[in-house]
């Protein structure tokens, strides 16, 4: 065919995936801007609905400052971790489908590159990628983008023009009109330092860095990968397509170009850390048991130490506790030159404790803002995802038992929390009423709105707290299944 190209990879990425999924199975959320997350005074936004992101807001963003963009209209709800993964599991049920290869990046993202698609033209291709959609759509009810292209790179990015909820097929022969006028942090490898390593180059765009000179390539981003990303800008991107082993353990660590001597240092760098590996844990759609924190000090030497939570956990906050109560002080161990969390203990499992704090080692107080101290500039950042086909690192995941941390459940936090069993956002079950879930409480009454995936908006009822019809439920029974 005249338009036809030889390689077309596909990304899929599902829709602002937490939110659409609560807005899938609460249907009086849909159209409202949703906030998944914590919703204590230092939660985190996980995912919030197009809604919320046309008022400002943003995963990772601090849930107070959310709510604040948002207005009155904002609804706050915690994940429900066990919701995703099955209606996650339906999606690449579908994937599976529709490729024989399925590549998932994330428990809402994959790649495929499908066998009929070899030689195809852009309408063929964008018909598939629609009948793809269709099928999602079908067996979910959820929406989903799907960008085409020449190779991973560009499919990723054609899914990105394709938001929300469309397609977006970018030729290899459209590259110069559609890939180079976007920003260079479009390009996988390019973060905050190499970015602004190539803005010192006059570097500002995909187009720019295709035409830099191959030295000054070099020289900005490093022999090893600076190559390979401006052969990706120019356009060759031949990656293949293959299953991913699952990942053990998850990290993201910094070296620092001035080491870190003060506890507020510390302090800034384990949440920058944690808040890398975290973002990796979201996407990889299960909780962490374990937290690590590695130490390298000025002198090269490392030391790692870890602690073990008696449940899998997905809270921000919590990892940046553990991970703060493992850190050392500069004072007693020395200067710091890399600092790194690492989360590992990757289960399914995953136990929403609402005193989660109660269950940590002896915690360090964390400074207040005015004590927590600016941080030298980072010379290297990395994120690792660690699977059974990779090789243990050097000081990771084999080093964690030398120094592991082990303890029992809180008993007083279970029975708190099995008081407070009826917060805003738990799925409850009544035998007149069905499945439902808690809209608000306080002052011995609970407020539920009756509604799964299946049956429409619902009606909202009040009931006393001691009501002994009124019973937690399984979340999944909010599928409809």
């Amino acid at each position: 065919m005249a338009d036809g190209q030889d390689r077309w990879v596909l990304h899929v990425d599902m829709d602002a995936f937490f939110a659409s999924c609560e807005q899938l199975t609460r249907p009086t959320l849909r159209g409202r801007p949703v906030l998944v997350g914590g919703v204590g005074g230092r939660g985190v936004v996980a995912g919030c609905s197009y809604e919320a992101r046309a008022r400002g807001a943003r995963s990772a963003m601090p849930s107070h400052q959310a709510r604040r963009l948002v207005g009155p209209s904002a609804v706050f709800v915690f994940p429900r971790m066990a919701v995703y993964r099955a209606l996650s599991r339906r999606v690449f049920e579908v994937f599976a489908e529709h490729a024989p290869v399925v590549e998932q990046v994330s428990v809402d993202e994959a790649f495929l590159e499908p066998p009929e698609l070899r030689g195809a033209d852009v309408d063929r291709t964008r018909r598939w990628a629609q009948d793809l959609r269709a099928a999602i759509r079908e067996a979910t009810g959820l929406p989903a983008s799907v960008g085409a292209g020449a190779g991973k790179q560009y499919a990723k990015i054609a899914s990105e023009l394709a938001k929300p909820d469309g397609v977006a097929v970018v030729p290899r022969r459209d590259h110069a009109e559609v890939l180079y006028p976007l920003p260079v942090r479009s390009l996988w490898g390019v973060g905050p330092v190499a970015g602004e390593r190539l803005s010192q180059f006059g570097i500002s765009t995909i187009g720019d860095l295709a035409a830099m000179d191959d030295d000054d390539v070099v020289h900005a981003l490093g022999r090893t990968v600076g190559p390979a990303i401006a052969r990706i800008a120019r356009g060759y991107d031949d990656r293949p397509v293959h299953e991913r082993a699952e990942a053990k353990q998850i990290s993201a660590e910094s070296t620092f170009a001035a080491d870190l001597t003060t506890a507020g240092q510390v302090a800034v760098a384990v949440r920058r850390s944690a808040e890398g590996a975290h973002r990796r844990l979201l996407g990889d759609g299960r909780a962490a048991r374990t937290v690590t924190v590695k130490v390298k000090r000025t002198d090269f030497t490392s030391i790692t130490r870890s602690y073990t939570l008696p449940a899998g956990t997905t809270s921000l906050e919590t990892i940046v506790a553990v991970a703060r109560s493992l850190a050392p002080d500069p004072l007693d161990f020395g200067a710091i030159r890399l600092l790194g969390v690492g989360l590992s203990g990757l289960t399914e499992i995953h136990q929403d404790a609402l005193f989660e704090q109660e269950f940590l080692p002896g915690a360090r107080p964390v400074p207040a803002h005015d004590e927590l101290d600016d941080l030298p500039d980072i010379v290297g950042v990395g994120t690792t995802v660690t699977t059974d086909d990779d090789e243990t690192p050097a000081g990771g995941a084999a080093a964690v038992a030398d120094d592991a941390l082990h303890a029992p459940p809180a008993i007083g936090a279970w029975r708190q929390g099995l008081e407070e069993r009826f917060r805003t956002g738990s799925d409850v079950r009544h035998p007149e009423f069905g499945h439902g879930w808690v809209q608000g409480s306080g002052h011995g009454r609970v407020s539920v709105r009756f509604e799964t995936a299946v049956t429409g908006p619902g009606r909202m009822r009040t009931f006393a707290e001691d009501d002994p019809d009124l019973e937690l439920a399984d979340p999944l029974d909010s599928l409809g299944w």
